[in-house]
């Protein structure tokens, strides 16, 4: 009985999404990295404490890091610990990835934008997207795009009802 439960938790669920950075940024490749957390960010992260929308990835000496993602501590946490909640932290990937990550970034001028943040296998992953920034004009599509779609999606049902 209890392997089913443990079977369940270990499940993918989203953690935190960055909603802002798909209106933001063109993504162009995906990646999943692992992060490197201490124990009572895991803890926080299960109760769902995190602000991820102002968080971005840079490279440091051929290392990639999240900064700016904020996860509070929890009060029942480890008094021992001084917890600081805007640390940056390693994100784990293999060496070609971030060898072709370091070359966009430096030769093409891409961004590296943290897009989600989810469980997969009782680890915690971070999807990291290689992208470039919109203009005013694409944002401005973007969110046309969007109000198509919705009023189609409407019309639709209306039309089915009938």
């Amino acid at each position: 009985m209890a392997k089913a439960k443990d079977k369940d938790n270990k499940g993918g669920g989203t953690i935190a999404l960055n909603k802002r950075a798909r209106f933001e940024y063109h993504i162009d490749q995906r990646y999943e990295a692992g992060i490197a957390l201490q124990g009572w960010e895991l803890k926080a992260l299960r109760a769902g404490r995190i602000n991820f929308g102002e968080s971005y990835a840079t490279i440091k000496s051929d290392e990639i890091f999240l900064v700016g993602a904020s996860i509070p501590p929890l009060i029942s946490a480890s008094t021992h610990v001084i917890a600081e909640d805007r640390r940056t932290r390693k994100l784990l990937l293999h060496r070609k990835e971030i060898d072709q990550l370091v070359g966009a970034v430096e030769r093409k001028g891409y961004t590296l934008v943290p897009t989600a943040m989810y469980w997969k296998n009782g680890h915690v992953k971070v999807e990291v997207g290689l992208a470039q920034g919109k203009q005013e004009h694409d944002k401005r599509n973007t969110e046309k795009q969007r109000d198509w779609q919705i009023e189609k999606q409407r019309t639709m049902r209306s039309h089915n009802r009938v």
